[in-house]
This record gives structure tokens, C-alpha cells and sequence, in this order.
């Protein structure tokens, strides 16, 4: 059975949202009354241009539990959430953005069902209020494809309304726009994930500050994060696939050639196909190379610091890992 949540800790990345600050903290405290928790809000101030950083002083001030960290540039909000979990102190984490289209409401909900076994409960805006051509489509179409290839097939990845148990979020670094995909990596070290649907409202004030380019940055970290899943513990395979199948093309082209010689008199020199193969063959050595470079660098990365390559859930009468002579 898993354990029972005693402590949140909120993240809320902000960007140039000083219109909507107030109402969010407020509805958020609302929400914080009705349930029996400890709990940390911590806002991330993303570099913001506005008085955004002035009214989280201000909420500081008045609440102790009001932890605020501001960042010296735009970082992105991968890098506001990454800085929150480091600096949480809960042993569930809760996600949510300060535009005001995520409700806070929706958390008692999803604590309900943390608390019944699971280890990720992702939010799925199922009635999205966004603009169909520029969001909501480019969005269904990234989530048909995450999904696709992570196989842990989510509805809504770009809901930042999540909530994780603390230890699911441990062992990895979060780069680019690597924040969607969370429940992909959670997923890899046996997290149990649910998928509920979850208010979303117009935005009141404010731009958004994503277009149409994040999908083709989700697209590009989407193929990071198929390869550090599936081949981080062995690129031999992946290098080393490409690198057979180019010298096994390489020697169908010799082939080809030698019948044409044989049978029909061609000359291979003045052929373009004998370069081509030739080229295979160099690239297929290669990609073999880089594979096996890969697996060196991969048994340092390890072995230097003394990581594992398996996540233990229970131990019984086993206090700690003891080496075998």
C-alpha cells in the first residue's frame, strides 16, 4: 500500500502574470482550508518585466508558507519547475500554472486519488478553452505523438495541473521543454499514473507566451527523450543497428554491381553506386564506433558516481546495500 500524503508542497512558475497573482493566491489559500495538509506554496518568478515579483513579496510576507524564488533571466517554465522540486520540502508535489486557467479546486480531487494508490494524477483539460488552430490542435497532435512513442498514453501532456509523489521525481535532470514529459519519466522507474479531467477556464488577463514553435521544440525533446528511455543503458544498440544496416546495404550495392559487371559488362568505376557503397561502409563503421563509445561513457557515467541502473520499491529485512566480496 502506498504511503499517505502528509505534506504539499504547490509549484507555480510565473511569468509576467501581475493581473492574475491575486486572484490565484487567493482561490489557492480558499482551496488550502478545506483540506487537512501541511503544505509550502512555492512561486517561481521566471524573470518577469512586471510587478509580478512585488505581489509574491507581498504573499511572503503575510505567510510564512509562501515560498518565493526569483530567477535573473527568462529561463523557461522547464527550468522554474526543475528549481521547485529542488527546493520543495513536501512529499507530494503539485504543479499548477498563475494564469488562472487551472483551478485550484481540482486539487482536493486529485489528492483523493493519490491517496488511492497512485503515483502520478495527471490533469486532462477536457473541455480546453484555448484557441483551436494555434493550441488546441498542434496540442492534440503532440499528445497523440508522446503518447505514441513513450507509450504512456496521456490525453493532456501540456496540463501543468499534475500531482507526483516526491520519490517518482528523483534521479533526473529536466532540460528544454522536458517538464511535459514527467509522466513518461516517472513511468520508467514503475510509477502507477491516472489521468482525470479538470476544469479549464479563459484566460482572464495576459498573453500566453506559447505559439505554434513549441511544438516542434516538444517534437525535438520527444526524440531526447525516446533515446535516453530506451537506449541511455545500451546506444550500442541503436549505433550499432544503423551501423549493420548500412554495411549490409553497402555489400547489397557490391553485389548489385558485381552481377552487372558479370552479366551485362558495366564497369564499376564509372558507376555512382560503387562510391555509395563505399560511403555506407565508412558510415556504418562509424555509427558502430559511436555505439561502442557510447557504452564507455555510459559504464563511467555509473560507475564515477556510484548510480544505480534499477529503482527498488520495498526492501524486507535489507537496511541498506551491502557489497558481495
Amino acid at each position: 500500500m502506498k504511503a499517505i500524503i502528509s505534506s504539499l508542497s504547490i509549484i507555480i512558475p510565473v511569468y509576467d502574470e501581475e493581473d492574475n497573482l491575486a486572484w490565484l493566491h487567493e482561490n489557492l489559500m480558499s482551496m488550502l482550508t478545506t483540506i487537512d495538509y501541511d503544505y509550502e506554496i512555492i512561486y517561481i518568478d521566471d524573470g518577469s518585466d512586471d510587478t509580478s515579483f512585488v505581489l509574491l513579496e507581498q504573499f511572503a510576507q503575510q505567510n510564512s508558507k509562501v515560498k518565493v524564488i526569483r530567477f535573473t533571466r527568462n529561463y523557461g517554465q522547464t527550468a522554474a519547475l526543475a528549481a521547485g522540486i529542488d527546493y520543495a520540502a513536501g512529499d507530494t508535489i503539485i504543479f499548477m500554472d498563475a494564469d488562472l486557467q487551472n483551478d485550484p479546486t481540482d486539487i482536493p480531487m486529485m489528492l483523493a486519488k493519490l491517496n488511492e494508490g497512485y503515483d502520478v494524477v495527471s490533469g486532462w483539460r477536457l473541455h480546453r478553452q484555448d484557441t483551436w488552430l494555434t493550441r488546441t490542435l498542434p496540442s492534440k497532435f503532440a499528445n497523440w505523438l508522446i503518447s505514441k512513442i513513450t507509450k504512456v498514453h496521456l490525453h493532456d501532456y501540456g496540463c501543468t495541473l499534475k500531482v507526483y509523489r516526491r520519490q517518482v521525481l528523483q534521479g533526473y535532470r529536466l532540460y528544454g521543454e522536458m517538464h511535459r514529459f514527467l509522466p513518461a519519466y516517472a513511468a520508467q522507474v514503475g510509477a502507477n499514473i491516472i489521468e482525470v479531467p479538470v476544469k479549464h477556464h479563459p484566460r482572464r488577463y495576459g498573453q500566453s507566451k506559447y505559439g505554434l514553435e513549441r511544438t516542434l521544440k516538444v517534437v525535438l525533446d520527444l526524440l531526447t527523450v525516446k533515446f535516453l528511455n530506451s537506449y541511455a543503458q545500451k546506444p550500442i544498440y541503436v549505433f550499432g543497428s544503423v551501423g549493420i544496416l548500412l554495411i549490409f546495404l553497402s555489400f547489397f550495392l557490391v553485389f548489385f554491381l558485381l552481377i552487372e559487371k558479370i552479366f551485362y559488362g558495366h564497369s564499376l568505376v564509372t558507376n555512382p553506386l560503387l562510391l555509395m557503397s563505399v560511403m555506407f561502409t565508412i558510415l556504418g563503421a562509424q555509427s558502430i564506433f559511436i555505439g561502442l563509445i557510447g557504452e564507455l561513457l555510459v559504464r563511467t557515467y555509473y560507475e564515477s558516481q556510484g548510480k544505480s541502473t534499477y529503482h527498488i520499491s520495498r526492501r524486507l529485512n535489507l537496511d541498506k546495500k551491502t557489497a558481495i566480496p
